[in-house]
């Protein structure tokens, strides 16, 4: 555990043996949701293929020093980053013989990453609009908004339907307009795991002139495999004309290990105002094509083995798995009275919400995490309801007998707990308040009053539900003071272990 006489400092006075160092390491990680074993529904997408993790740990030790700032330096790093956009570009309808046979793209760290540079190209591609905007459904994900933020452009969001869970592809027709630079659609949305109407959408951002980036971020992998099972997938990639360029995640779906997103553009030119250069130095000329300047090469071969390991017939027998855990998910959830589906799954996701006024979600959230199934609550939203979200990987489909006796049993128990009862000075307050008036006394105090003063609460229930009654803008800077103070550095003499909460029912 923590070297408590050296303060559990990242940088004692003397050295620390190498195997003291991971026994610590691993002290810490016994309090973290598990990675594998089929019972996360988010965050973590595990394959659950025997020696994978091995493959790629040694992978990514091998490349770990090799650095992506300069690709004439190590070529390798440029021959695997090469490798794995054409893997991609194939994958999505891009390559030779397509419809988009000059299909280009970048390895970033994330779909954050790939996202905000789509957002980039877009924005730059046009220097003459003074006051570029980007149009995104509402379901979109939220790195869309970080773009926008970080790189001043105005957000246009055009609402879903509470029915389908989509935009209305004339509204978003509609939304566009001269300062519009780039349309965005999901395939599939995150929240809710259906599929936008990209070839709509895509139709009218071309009769614009306008670029259209497809988020397929989540289910880029899964789509085309999903399809060859016989599931029915719309068109959604470089088959449809007018979509300009794609962002899919490897490190979801692909099963590689955390670090690695392609983001895909139709052709070179449509590529090239991604790309930062800097000349006007001393030093050496910058060249970059995604945000970073220096990269580890270490996750970019920890995704190339994956890929070469698992193969096409891997990853089509692992979709054939997803898709069951689904199917028998979603027959868990019909099965309970007081629950419904929030769409028919259409992807790798299961996502429901209550309709008994009784069965409080976050109760229900922190009940299946006592029985060793981690969700991901999702809050309310415009008129759509609060949710629960289960990202659904391979590893869970011998897990799903387990699943329905166990929600079935958590539902009895977060009926019996009744709903998170907040004060009503405390409701009163989450409705009024604004956000500019959050004081540090004020956070502190609703802070303890929600069990965050030492570290994560063990049930999550009543943050959830304070969050909930918060109006959108209140939830964000509530967050960003909730987060702040559990991100505080471990000063000599506190330890770090101070800052690790013990794990709640279930977590470990």
């Amino acid at each position: 555990m923590i070297d408590e006489a050296n303060g559990g400092s990242a940088l004692p006075e003397r050295g620390v043996p190498a195997e003291q160092v991971l026994d610590e390491i691993r002290g810490l990680r016994a309090g973290d949701r598990p990675t594998h074993g089929g019972r996360l529904f988010a965050y973590v997408y595990d394959p659950a293929v025997p020696g994978l993790d091995e493959l790629a740990a040694t992978a990514h030790a091998a490349s770990a020093h090799v650095n992506g700032l300069d690709p004439t330096a190590f070529p390798s790093l440029l021959a695997m980053e090469n490798a794995l956009v054409a893997a991609a570009g194939r994958l999505l309808g891009g390559g030779p013989g397509s419809t988009a046979p000059d299909v280009v793209g970048s390895v970033t760290s994330g779909g954050t990453e790939s996202l905000i540079l789509a957002v980039k190209a877009a924005r730059d591609a046009h220097p003459e609009i003074a006051a570029p905007r980007i149009v995104v459904p509402s379901s979109g994900h939220a790195a869309f908004a970080k773009a926008a933020h970080y790189l001043r452009v105005a957000l246009d969001v055009v609402p879903v339907s509470a029915e389908t869970l989509r935009p209305d592809p004339a509204e978003m027709a509609a939304a566009i307009g001269p300062e519009t630079v780039l349309v965005a659609c999901s395939a599939p949305s995150y929240a809710h795991g259906v599929l936008d109407p990209v070839g709509e959408i895509a139709a009218a951002a071309a009769a614009a002139g306008v670029r259209c980036h497809v988020d397929a971020c989540f289910g880029g992998w899964t789509l085309p495999y999903l399809r060859r099972l016989g599931t029915p997938i719309p068109a959604f990639d470089f088959a449809v004309p007018g979509v300009t360029s794609i962002s899919v995640d490897l490190h979801k779906y692909a099963y590689a290990p955390k670090g690695v997103s392609v983001l895909l553009h139709r052709d070179p030119a449509l590529r090239a105002p991604q790309y930062f250069a800097y000349a006007d130095w001393p030093g050496y000329t910058m060249v970059n094509p995604t945000i970073a300047s220096t990269r580890s090469g270490g996750p970019i071969a920890a995704a190339y083995a994956t890929l070469r390991h698992l193969g096409d017939d891997g990853y089509l027998r692992l979709a054939s798995l997803t898709r069951d855990a689904v199917a028998g998910l979603a027959a868990a959830v019909r099965a309970v009275d007081g629950l419904r589906l929030m769409a028919e799954p259409e992807s790798t996701v299961v996502c429901f919400t209550s309709t008994d006024p009784d069965l409080d979600l976050f109760v229900l959230v922190d009940e299946l995490a006592g029985r060793g199934w981690h969700t991901q609550p999702q809050l309310s939203y415009a008129d759509l309801p609060a949710s629960v979200h289960l990202t659904v990987t391979a590893s869970v489909a011998p897990r799903v007998a387990e699943f329905g006796p166990d929600l079935a049993a958590a539902v009895a128990a977060a009926r019996a707990s009744g709903p998170v009862e907040l004060p009503t000075e405390l409701l009163a307050l989450a409705a009024t308040l604004t956000p500019d008036a959050l004081t540090p006394d004020l956070v502190a105090g609703l802070a303890a009053g929600l069990g965050l003063g030492a570290g994560v609460p063990g049930r999550m229930a009543p943050v959830n539900a304070l969050l909930n009654a918060a109006p959108p803008a209140l939830r964000e800077r509530l967050l960003v003071e909730f987060v702040g103070l559990l991100q505080r550095p471990a000063w000599s003499g506190s330890g770090v272990a101070s800052a690790v909460a013990t794990p709640g029912p279930g977590q470990r």
